[in-house]
């Protein structure tokens, strides 16, 4: 009898959908100020056989909120953005006059517990920025404007879906994570929609991919079961393109394998 019910168990498992929280943006909305998620965000999770749930940013402002969320979810998505990060949340002076500090502070904080508690976590764009900066490291403010470095941003005078089209390849470090998931790949195409970028990284990030013309385009962080952050924008197509589908499938599998070593825990 112990044998039926721990293949029933493990079938149960094999189906569970994992439960991923999501950041979201300060928006207004008919004069209110609002939270708003792109839809594209949470259908690459629904996609990918989870569901996504919505994090306000008041979570950041009370006491043990963020940690009691924490035990409800199996990974963390960070979305990326029209604003950028405050200049201050990485050492640095001036006025960003994109910002989103109620999101600062939520993602900043939900980052460091979320490595800390080593739940899955995957990052893009925007949220790539927010990974470095909670780990130490610094960015780019306008890396069109720094030497040798492209213009990363989006053409806005092109219809909405060519601005989301491959413009660029990056390439994929030998033996990190990226290689690990996506072993038929060197190199691929990527969509570009970025104004900053990684520029010092702290010691617990390794670069998995570049841009030609050297722009870290992807980290992990080391020592954590999941936790990887990309510059573009994969959850656009999600389900056709290949690189894409390959990375949520590969993020929700290990919210799903996180979620069964907690539950063999509390057995």
């Amino acid at each position: 009898m112990g044998n039926i019910f721990s293949t029933a168990s493990a079938g149960k498992e094999m189906h569970y959908r994992p439960i991923i929280g999501v950041v979201m943006c300060e928006n207004t909305v008919d004069e209110n100020p609002a939270l708003t998620v792109h839809e594209k965000y949470l259908d690459a999770i629904f996609n990918a056989n989870a569901l996504p749930v919505c994090l306000p940013h008041e979570l950041a402002a009370r006491e043990g909120a963020i940690d009691q969320i924490l035990r409800g979810l199996d990974g963390i998505f960070l979305t990326g953005s029209p604003s950028n990060i405050e200049p201050h949340q990485y050492g640095e002076e001036g006025v960003e006059e994109l910002a989103d500090p109620g999101r600062d502070r939520l993602s900043l904080q939900l980052i460091r517990a979320t490595l800390d508690k080593k739940i899955p976590l995957f990052a893009a764009c925007r949220g790539l920025q927010e990974l470095v900066v909670a780990t130490g490291g610094s960015l780019h403010r306008k890396v069109q404007e720094v030497p040798g470095y492209r213009d990363h941003r989006e053409d806005t005078s092109l219809p909405h879906d060519e601005q989301y089209a491959l413009v660029h390849p990056v390439h994929i470090e030998p033996g990190g994570l990226l290689s690990e998931l996506l072993p038929d790949y060197q190199q691929f195409q990527v969509n570009s929609l970025h104004g900053q970028g990684a520029n010092r990284l702290g010691a617990e990030l390794t670069v998995e991919a570049r841009a030609p013309d050297n722009l870290v385009e992807a980290v992990s962080v080391r020592n954590h079961p999941f936790a990887l952050g990309v510059q573009w924008h994969p959850e656009w197509h999600s389900l056709t393109d290949p690189v894409s589908r390959q990375l949520f499938e590969a993020f929700i599998a290990a919210c799903r394998k996180g979620h069964q070593a907690r539950s063999a825990e509390e057995e």
